[in-house]
């Protein structure tokens, strides 16, 4: 069974240049989870005193929701807290349950894919197979996406299949993602959300619930998800074999990490190189990689633009 190639953090970096990257801070990832939720919070509020502000809220607070999976991931990897109580309670309740997620069904199905990255047994390996597509079988997901049938499928009836103890057929083979991480929290995600229904209710704002929490969730956050798989493994050339090139990083501009790909998910070549430094580590880890002549093999795409005009060539 072959396993992704590695490489060890001698083979690139002196002692004293990985010290660094070994560091942890126990206050960094705390922060962070707040920080993502007080976007969000913010943006309710803003969502709710003007209402022509509903749209950019949605795509924020949907990149958010993102923000919140990719702090679930952080923790998987144990980069949330020093503590590793701490680490799993932050990981698991405030930012997986929250997007219908479990930090517990997520960990090991992720750290198979770094075990098999763009192998065969690589679980996510479905994810970027299929392309390159053409255009308009892209635009086709994106309206998926975009119009809540993507979220219907994965948050519905994927989970109903799993309490049936149905097998993936061929039509959900492709989200075996979903099905793993949604399907064994259903119960705790319901209970969160009534809860935030009944919060914004007492705070006379009912109706944000569902056009600032529930409609980000069902339309941008599939969206920019779904943009983010792509970028992160999609055409990337000898990712089976290099492990500089097991995956591509993205130089992400402001607005795409607000609207886009929030808390450093953009470096996601030099994660899979080095997959436990915590994620606020990465530009720097980036730059120190591309010091390297070894760097240089790396994929790096200009931005998201970039990222799929080369996922949807012919």
């Amino acid at each position: 069974m072959p396993t992704a190639p590695r490489i060890k953090p001698g083979d690139l970096f002196t002692p004293r240049e990985w010290a660094p990257f070994q560091s942890r801070r126990g206050w960094i990832g705390p922060l962070l989870v707040a920080h993502c939720w007080s976007v969000i919070g913010l943006a309710v509020f803003a969502g709710s005193l003007w209402p022509v502000l509903i749209p950019v809220c949605v795509m924020i607070i949907g990149t958010r929701q993102l923000g919140l999976a990719i702090l679930m991931h952080e923790a998987a990897h144990g980069g949330l807290s020093t503590n590793t109580k701490l680490n799993d309670f932050l990981g698991h309740w405030l930012c997986a349950v929250p997007v219908g997620a479990s930090l517990a069904a997520y960990r090991p199905y992720h750290l198979s894919h770094h075990r098999f990255a763009q192998q065969s047994e690589d679980p996510d390996l479905a994810l970027s197979a299929p392309f390159p597509v053409s255009p308009a079988s892209l635009r086709r997901k994106i309206i998926r996406d975009l119009t809540g049938q993507t979220f219907f499928k994965q948050r519905v009836l994927l989970p109903l299949a799993a309490m049936r103890g149905a097998k993936a057929t061929r039509a959900t083979d492709d989200h075996e993602y979903e099905a793993i991480v949604t399907g064994r929290s259903v119960a705790p995600f319901l209970l969160l959300n009534l809860g935030l229904l009944a919060a914004m209710t007492l705070a006379g704002v009912w109706w944000a619930y569902f056009a600032l929490w529930l409609l980000p969730m069902a339309t941008w956050f599939p969206m920019v998800t779904r943009l983010r798989n792509i970028a992160e493994h999609a055409c990337v050339e000898g990712s089976a074999t290099d492990p500089f090139r097991a995956a591509r990083t993205t130089r992400a501009r402001w607005w795409e990490r607000a609207f886009i790909a929030p808390y450093w998910v953009n470096f996601h070549a030099e994660h899979h190189l080095f997959m436990h430094v915590p994620c606020w580590k990465l530009p720097a880890l980036h730059r120190a990689v591309h010091g390297k002549p070894q760097g240089e093999r790396m994929e790096v795409a200009g931005g998201y633009a970039e990222v799929l005009r080369t996922a949807t060539r012919d």
